[in-house]
């Protein structure tokens, strides 16, 4: 493949929901270019996009897939993108890192949960959208209603560019109102037939080429003087207008294909290779200063690595795009995140597996290299004068937790080195050993997600693991003030030890004020303040700690140590052994003695003190609550719903959104463990969803009961 120039290359992402024919459109795109000879299909197990062992075993895709390919002098970057939920991280690099969005849409089942979800990013990215109705061969496919659910869903911005004259068995024929000829294909497809278009239907053709006239001149104040003044536009002023309405989002063209019969996939590129903007076209990135980066082949260079693979017989596989400048084999280039040099020994233009070695690539170009020593999915890599940083993939929160061991515990370090080289590849895996609950989770987008990565674990790196229930990270917190006292004493021959401790506990709140008295059995406390300490806590919420000593009853040198035994305790609280938090500690009186007082006296006197006044104070147990938030068809609110409530959610609210219905609950983390696949099956895969923490809060009395003796069988059993 030859060198390109920034102004003749233009970068694509393949998104859509699973199922509606990305990969084999694909694969009909790199056959119409010539990058292949023979289409391979998903059901054969041989695509280009594919060609992981685990999406061969799987028969979907789970890696997003570089395709460079050449047509008519320009180099077209496209980016196929997994249709699942689960893997929504490679869509969102690969919608980062290109200019325009191809949205594929089955035409059987036309907007989907999955499109919506899709069109959100392009939208939070401000990236042009063009819609492709695929797979118009179908019995069930219905272009009319897919084009009417567009327009409900996106408005008058979806413009069809063409349209076919029949769906399912009969489709072979289509409209280009853009050309204004009809295109007809053989059997096998390919190159089709061009045509004129036949009288029935050329008032509906007219009619379309006319919305589309007016819909391109709209984007441009020069055309829209045109278009009053001659009532037209020539082909090529039509074309500025749809790539001016890309640019602005005011327009989202509607394209027509069979890609499994190779159908429209020629009008297609050329159609991309016309009116999408190239690079240079596109507003600039920012680094982290904010600063903007021109795409200029003439700057300094950058490269951004946004995805990286380790493929077997080759080792890593970096696929980055040159932010700025020029990137050239033999090229020392500095890791700006993590300090180390780089010699990049080789450049390619890559179609899923196959590499085609490049010289260079200019800015705007995405490409790969090879056996980089010490790059990471995220990183910049600069070329001299250049100190540029970029850090603006934002990822999709995790939604599915486990637990995940090796089978056999010998190979625990193995494990967690293969779990951080598989996060360097994708960053929405969420690796965390907490010592809290002595497990290692791993959170990911979904269940699915997590089953091809045991796939791939056991499959490729021959380790057996085990996936468990995640543990819930409870708190434990107090509802109600209490006071208790405790004497350390211990005498066994030469010095003893002698420690004594009054306090008061009480529940606390973000800029509550504390009382002067006290009132315990008709007995006053009185409280004076000297000093208060506020200790964020690692796990959330805080420790308050007030030393109201008068009369040097305790020696201020012994306080650090009470408060140390304090925090001792909380961090296994009474209840279930869960951190507490959200407590205030007045310490107003004690005893201590000349010779055998010390800090480890009053650490363990601090420590029982404490104990048994949270004992006393009215323990609860806190559970974490997420935000969770449903996308769904509207036919199948009342079974979510009701999924939800059975799942102790509060319903906060109901909206409507383009089509499909959003659903706002707060839902325990506990109840969230199989939350994923159950939403899957009770809408047909139909519906998606995302989670966010909120708040601990308390847990109901009935399930605190539960907790309770779950934890005392524990301790029994122990």
């Amino acid at each position: 493949m030859k060198v390109y120039q920034t102004n003749k290359i233009k970068n694509i992402a393949l998104i859509g929901s699973s199922g509606s024919g990305k990969t084999t459109l694909a694969e009909a795109m790199l056959f119409e270019s010539g990058v292949i000879k023979r289409r391979g299909t998903v059901e054969g197990k041989n695509t280009v996009s594919d060609y992981f062992p685990v999406e061969k075993e799987y028969g979907y895709s789970v890696f997003s897939t570089l395709l460079s390919v050449e047509w008519n002098n320009k180099k077209l970057n496209f980016i196929d993108c997994p249709g699942s939920d689960d893997f929504a991280g490679g869509a969102v690099a690969a919608l980062n890192v290109t200019d325009t969005a191809l949205m594929v849409l089955n035409a059987q089942y036309g907007v989907e949960v999955g499109t919506i979800n899709m069109f959100r990013y392009t939208e939070q990215l401000s990236k042009p959208v063009i819609f492709l109705i695929n797979q118009l061969d179908k019995d069930n496919a219905d272009y009319d209603k897919v084009i009417t659910q567009l327009k409900e869903t996106y408005g008058g911005k979806v413009v069809q560019i063409q349209y076919p004259i029949q769906t399912g068995q009969s489709f072979y024929q289509m409209v280009d109102v853009l050309k204004m000829k009809m295109y007809q294909w053989k059997p096998e497809g390919g190159a089709p037939e061009v045509l004129e278009i036949p009288a029935s239907e050329m008032d509906k053709a007219q009619d379309l080429h006319n919305a589309l006239v007016e819909s391109a001149a709209e984007n441009d104040e020069g055309l829209m003087e045109k278009f009053f003044d001659q009532g037209s536009l020539t082909e090529d002023e039509m074309r500025e207008g749809i790539r001016k309405g890309l640019l602005s989002r005011g327009m989202f063209p509607v394209i027509c294909a069979s890609a499994g019969k190779d159908m429209g996939v020629r009008r297609l590129m050329e159609f991309l290779g016309n009116n999408v903007p190239t690079v240079e076209e596109m507003p600039p990135y920012k680094n982290t200063e904010g600063k903007d980066i021109a795409v200029d082949p003439k700057a300094p260079t950058s490269v951004f690595v946004f995805k990286t693979t380790v493929e077997p017989h080759i080792g890593r596989v970096s696929y980055f795009k040159v932010m700025s400048g020029t990137i050239k084999t033999g090229d020392d280039l500095l890791n700006e995140d993590r300090g180390s040099k780089e010699r990049i020994a080789q450049l390619f233009a890559v179609a899923g597996q196959n590499r085609m070695e490049v010289p260079e690539l200019q800015a705007g170009d995405i490409g790969a290299t090879v056996k980089l020593k010490d790059v990471n999915t995220g990183n910049t890599l600069n070329g001299k004068g250049a100190d540029n940083k970029f850090d603006f993939i934002k990822y999709p929160n995790s939604k599915y937790r486990r637990a995940i061991k090796a089978v056999n515990e010998s190979d625990s370090e193995k494990l967690m080195e293969i779990l951080n080289r598989m996060r360097s590849e994708d960053p929405t895996w969420v690796v965390e050993q907490s010592k809290e609950l002595r497990q290692t989770i791993l959170s990911g987008q979904g269940e699915f997600h997590l089953k091809t990565l045991k796939w791939r674990i056991e499959n490729n790196d021959k380790l057996p693991i085990e996936f468990s229930e995640t543990k819930i990270p409870y708190r434990e917190t107090i509802t109600k003030a209490a006071r208790a006292d405790y004497r350390h004493k211990k005498q066994s021959g030469g010095a003893g030890q002698f420690g004594e401790v009054h306090l008061i506990i009480e529940p606390y709140q973000e800029g509550m004020p504390m009382p002067e008295i006290y009132k315990f059995n008709g007995q006053e406390f009185k409280i004076q303040a000297r000093d208060v300490q506020e200790h964020p806590l690692e796990w959330g919420g805080k420790l308050v700690f007030v030393n109201s000593i008068v009369g040097g009853s305790i020696d201020t040198r012994f306080l650090p140590a009470i408060l140390k035994g304090i925090m001792g305790r909380m961090e296994q609280g009474p209840l279930t052994g869960s951190y507490a938090r959200d407590v205030r500690v007045i310490v107003y009186d004690g005893k201590m003695h000349p010779v055998d007082s010390n800090e480890i006296s009053f650490m363990l006197a601090g420590r029982n003190a404490f104990s048994e006044a949270f004992k006393n104070a009215g323990p609860k147990i806190l559970e974490p609550v997420y935000d969770v938030e449903v996308s769904l068809p509207a036919e199948y609110m009342g079974d979510v719903m009701g999924d939800l409530q059975g799942r102790r959610a509060m319903i906060m609210g109901m909206s409507s959104e383009k089509g499909y219905e959003k659903l706002m609950a707060k839902v325990p983390l506990k109840e969230m463990s199989n939350y994923s696949t159950s939403l899957s099956s009770i809408t047909g895969g139909r519906a998606s969803f995302t989670m966010k923490f909120a708040a601990y809060e308390l847990v109901p009395s009935d399930v605190q009961d539960k907790l309770l003796k779950e934890y005392e069988a524990q301790q029994d059993a122990e």
